[in-house]
């Protein structure tokens, strides 16, 4: 490698390049169709070398690290020298580069001087890609063939022309072509934005100085990442975790072990000991725990560090096949991210005994999602995808932030106004709850609490949630948060008629309909309804001499005539709180590296009601740090 003979020229060079992958994320969320896009940003953008190796990412998800290499790198492999000007690629087969179904990639080659010098990437979280239920990523489902389409790597544009066929197979498969379309409308744009301002770059400094300085790039990052991690303790830390259950086999524990070894300049994470891959969908891809393992590790080294190729190099990451952190067919994964910020969590607990003074206590668990699909009084699709940012756990100086993403995702809540206008919902409560946090002398973030209501007659509601019963662990003593209520309501029965009144001709009395079931105990029961375990049965209604009220894109409507009358409205009460009193919570080992001495403490999870469990002694403070905290749940139609 050629040394680098002008220092400013290679950081204006640098700066610029990060530049291009920042505006190609801006330009996603100008242009974009969907909510999950525009408010959640739940997307990533990239921009890698001419081998695809990546050089820079846009301020976008550390949850999409892992990943874009991956998927570009069997682009690069399957399609080699048949790659010319004016293709694009596209796909997201989870056991073929991707990650989860609803992820689609795109990558566009760039060239300059009819040699192939970069790649741009995108890869976007669409509302909907098919499968049994809307928004596809339920976490009920059992196998990748139930989840949606599965797209291969393939030329979505072939030197230029556009390949009809995907295009209209996606739109025959997706519940919303049009949003599906705009989206993908805006990850081409964001690509033709890098190729247009990279070209001016070449322009500037010409082809062999830009390849020169593309790896320059790559080398600088692996320099300053192989400083840091040598100035870290050397040894090995164990930490294990669990899953409260996959949503299919209740109440049996997921297991997840995370040893971290560093060795000079050098990190190992391990997932050796995590649990077989599970029937429910929460399976990870190798990528993804990748992505879960590099950004436990990134964060705990200095800021400055560019997120590239360089890192990789530098930290190994291992996970058995056929495991929950790499599921090998036919593994369903749509709801994988709640594994990934679980696996987050666990690394910072081995990196707690490394390095106490700046890794935080558990977070929520991560991001709540959920989808509310279904169709109109005129039979037109509608799918609200909403992922709320919930809180972090206590930090070593101050409080957890509360009504933040987790840091795995670094991602927004939409806003109650835009979600109303757009989506047949009605935010009736968005605010932080109180006594929730976990106690400590740095309490862990204060969770929020948002009550959705439903406005058409029916709908297929999906949670993806955790940390019910086996709460986020505390550090030094800290307490762990409560967990979350999460209930889904009827709305309440009208009066009924006086004993002496005579019902009307034509009327329909009300009989008992079908019941809504719930996975979490709610916080209150409402009147007549049974409480059976952990179900919540609620007896509903069902009135068809009442017209149901349509209220759609903030304006209502009667309905069309000669249409059937739709039945009331459903309230869908969804509440996301977090943090729980905060303990120590899971066995872990720690090996002194300099003594080469071992210590071990036993914190073992409660499964039960959740009182507080006797807190561990890892570290001489007596101080501590909370912890929050959300819940799984199931596909719940309501009809």
């Amino acid at each position: 490698m050629a040394e680098i003979q002008d220092p400013i020229g290679f950081e204006l060079f640098k700066n610029s390049l990060f530049s291009i992958a920042d505006e190609m994320a801006l330009t996603i969320c100008r242009t974009t169709y969907s909510g999950v896009l525009r408010d959640n940003m739940d997307f990533s953008t990239a921009f890698a070398d001419a081998d695809g190796k990546l050089v820079a990412q846009g301020l976008t998800l550390p949850g999409h690290l892992g990943s874009i290499p991956t998927a570009l790198d069997v682009v690069v492999e399957r399609f080699g020298d048949d790659t010319h000007p004016g293709d694009v690629f596209i796909l997201n087969d989870p056991f073929d580069g991707g990650m989860h179904l609803p992820d689609i990639f795109i990558f566009q080659p760039i060239f300059a001087g009819g040699e192939r010098i970069a790649y741009a990437a995108t890869i976007c979280h669409h509302a909907d890609v098919g499968g049994r239920v809307p928004g596809s990523n339920a976490s009920d489902s059992t196998e990748i063939y139930q989840e949606g389409l599965r797209i291969p790597p393939l030329k979505f544009f072939d030197r230029g022309r556009a390949n009809d066929a995907i295009w209209a197979f996606v739109e025959r498969n997706v519940r919303i072509p049009i949003q599906v379309f705009g989206d993908l409308r805006a990850q081409l744009a964001a690509c033709k934005i890098a190729e247009r301002q990279f070209l001016e770059l070449v322009d500037a400094y010409g082809i062999e100085t830009t390849r020169t300085y593309m790896q320059e790039v790559i080398n600088y990052a692996e320099r300053l990442t192989r400083a840091a991690v040598a100035e870290l303790p050397d040894g090995e830390f164990t930490f294990e975790d669990w899953i409260d259950d996959d949503g299919i086999e209740l109440d049996k524990p997921i297991r997840l072990a995370c040893r971290v070894e560093k060795t000079g300049d050098r990190m190992l994470v391990d997932w050796t000991g995590t649990s077989d891959q599970v029937r429910g969908a929460i399976n990870n891809t190798l990528s993804f725990t990748k992505a879960a393992s590099y950004t436990a590790i990134r964060s705990v080294l200095p800021q400055g560090i560019p997120n590239n190729e360089g890192v990789f190099r530098v930290i190994d990451v291992t996970a058995p096949a056929g495991t929950i952190a790499n599921g090998v067919l036919p593994a369903a994964c749509a709801a994988r991210g709640l594994t990934g910020f679980r696996m987050v969590d666990c690394a910072f607990g081995a990196l707690a005994m490394m390095l106490p003074d700046r890794v935080c206590a558990a977070s929520d668990g991560g991001n709540t999602c959920i989808t509310i699909g279904g169709y109109d009084a005129e039979r037109q699709p509608f799918i609200c995808v909403d992922f709320t940012a919930g809180t972090w756990g206590g930090r070593p100086w101050a409080d957890g932030l509360q009504g933040n993403s987790n840091m795995f995702a670094n991602m927004a809540s939409q806003s109650a106004e835009v979600m109303e206008a757009e989506q047949p919902v009605q935010i009736l409560a968005y605010e932080l709850m109180q006594d929730r946090a976990g106690p400590g002398k740095f309490r862990g973030g204060a969770p929020y609490r948002r009550d959705i209501q439903l406005e058409e007659a029916e709908a297929v509601l999906q949670i993806r949630s955790d940390r019910r019963k086996i709460r986020p662990y505390g550090l030094y003593g800290g307490g762990a948060g409560r967990p979350p209520p999460q209930a889904a309501h009827p709305p309440p029965p009208p009066p009924a008629p006086a004993a002496k009144d005579t019902p009307p001709l034509g009327a329909v009395r009300r009989a008992a309909g079908p019941t809504v079931r719930e996975r979490a105990q709610p916080a209150s029961q409402r009147a007549g309804a049974r409480v059976q375990g952990h179900h919540h049965d609620v007896p509903r209604g069902r009135d068809s001499t009442r017209m149901g009220r349509r209220r759609r894109m903030g304006r209502s409507a009667g309905a069309r005539p000669g249409a059937r009358a739709p039945r009331r409205a459903q309230r869908v009460r969804v509440r996301e709180v977090g943090p729980r009193r905060l303990r120590g919570g899971h066995r872990h080992r720690e090996v002194d590296g300099r003594r080469g001495r071992h210590r071990s403490a036993s914190l073992e999870p409660s499964l039960g009601s959740g009182g507080p469990a006797p807190a561990g002694r890892v570290d001489r403070r007596s101080t501590g740090r909370g912890g929050r905290l959300e819940s799984f749940g199931r596909s719940l139609p309501f009809r």
